[in-house]
């Protein structure tokens, strides 16, 4: 499909590596949101706050409580940077690390690129939900960033939308983190609706109160 400045196209093998470093790249933006989602928790207010006036009132110094303080807002950066990197590489050795077999090798699932003046720029898939096989998960949007703002990942939000309405299916589904705020603004523009929240299983998950947003957009029959 040929848009303006753009065309979308099915997947092939020699867009492997552009696929998975716009991916990676595009993840590692939320970072540094994360470090302060995990700075507004009240938990971890109180423990800086403690930590600050007990060294403060012991020591005397309000040098000493400021390097202290210094070192544990440290210390929490690099954990969520740890724990973000993390996700990112398990993700990347898991359905991207076999594309055509993971979106490519069934007629009810797919993988897109965007690709514009010889370059992918964007990405998306699209497979059978596990909860419901008469949905269909979109997974997997990413558009570099210097390509942004040009209707890209409207298009390939489109695409998906467009395999399920083929297919006969009853809706597209995704889920997306209370981090990607932009995205989940484009998702709601497009008519999907927000069906539930939930808090990711992990422990750091349950400590930040991590949530995932799920959207659903409902095919018209």
């Amino acid at each position: 499909m040929e848009m303006a400045g753009f065309t979308i196209r099915r997947y092939e093998a020699r867009d492997y590596v552009a696929v998975r470093e716009i991916f990676a790249a595009g993840m590692s933006e939320h970072v540094p949101a994360a470090c302060v989602h995990m700075l507004s928790q009240t938990w971890a207010r109180l423990v800086l706050l403690t930590v600050f006036v007990g060294l403060l009132v012991s020591s005397q110094s309000l040098l000493l409580a400021l390097l202290a303080l210094t070192l544990i807002l440290a210390a929490g950066q690099q954990i969520v940077t740890f724990s973000w990197s993390r996700y990112i590489k398990e993700t990347i050795n898991t359905d991207l690390l076999d594309i055509e077999q993971s979106y490519m090798a069934r007629a009810d699932s797919c993988f897109w690129v965007a690709e514009c003046q010889g370059l992918v720029v964007g990405t998306v898939g699209a497979r059978p939900s596990e909860q419901c096989r008469q949905d269909l998960e979109l997974k997997r949007l990413s558009v570099r960033r210097d390509f942004r703002q040009r209707g890209i990942a409207k298009a390939l939000c489109h695409t998906v939308i467009g395999l399920a309405r083929a297919r006969g299916l009853q809706a597209v589904v995704l889920g997306t983190s209370m981090l990607q705020v932009e995205a989940q603004k484009l998702y709601e523009k497009l008519g999907f609706q927000l069906q539930r929240e939930v808090i990711i299983p992990q422990l750091l998950g349950k400590l930040t109160n991590f949530r995932i947003s799920m959207y659903r957009f409902r095919i018209a029959s």
